[in-house]
């Protein structure tokens, strides 16, 4: 597959669009957290299965190491994650091995990938623009959530304990595949800290 990244001003347009959808939760959920009592969300999942139907919106913690999708804000899957050989704080340039932090999406999928499978990310989004411009660096790019090259498949199942990649975010080979059914081009993806 030889796909191309989107224009600038359709990544830019695309996630005001997808920030806009991750931020403005319903004023139960507000109410519930200033309340301290259990949100919707958690006992919504204990209460019935998830809906049907592919995520649709992804949360990266790097400090947690965790990839959780959720679909109607309920949690489906978490998955342990390897991040940059940096992994403490944000992207802020080409080649300093961190893992991005902001709000991103899957901008096209790579089905033959050297790491497996691969779910590319619409990294750099304006902010990075901006504080890798400011900084008179060049931001980077090619940000992926991804599987396992062969020369990493001696980690196995434990690959999360490593901080190998470049930037990107790191599954097993198997749950890159479970990811990949999961996932559509244009799901939000949220990294935090």
């Amino acid at each position: 597959m030889n796909a191309r990244p989107l224009s600038f001003a359709l990544r830019l347009f695309a996630a005001l669009v997808a920030a806009s959808a991750l931020f403005s939760l319903p004023a139960a959920l507000a109410v519930a957290s200033a309340d301290s009592t259990p949100s919707p969300v958690a006992s919504f999942s204990q209460a019935s299965p998830p809906p049907a139907g592919p995520a649709d919106r992804i949360i990266i913690e790097k400090s947690k190491r965790t990839l959780t999708l959720f679909r109607q804000e309920q949690e489906i899957k978490s998955y342990k994650i390897a991040l940059g050989r940096d992994p403490v704080g944000p992207k802020v340039q080409q080649g300093d091995n961190k893992t991005p932090e902001g709000v991103y999406f899957i901008d096209y999928k790579v089905r033959n990938s050297v790491y497996h499978r691969a779910l590319h990310l619409s990294y750099p989004n304006p902010d990075d623009v901006e504080r890798a411009r400011t900084l008179g660096v060049p931001p980077g790019g090619s940000i992926m959530i991804h599987g396992m090259k062969e020369d990493k498949l001696w980690m196995g199942d434990v690959q999360y304990l490593f901080n190998w990649t470049n930037g990107c975010i790191a599954l097993t080979n198997r749950e890159m595949e479970e990811l990949w059914d999961l996932v559509s081009v244009w799901t939000p993806v949220e990294i935090r800290p």
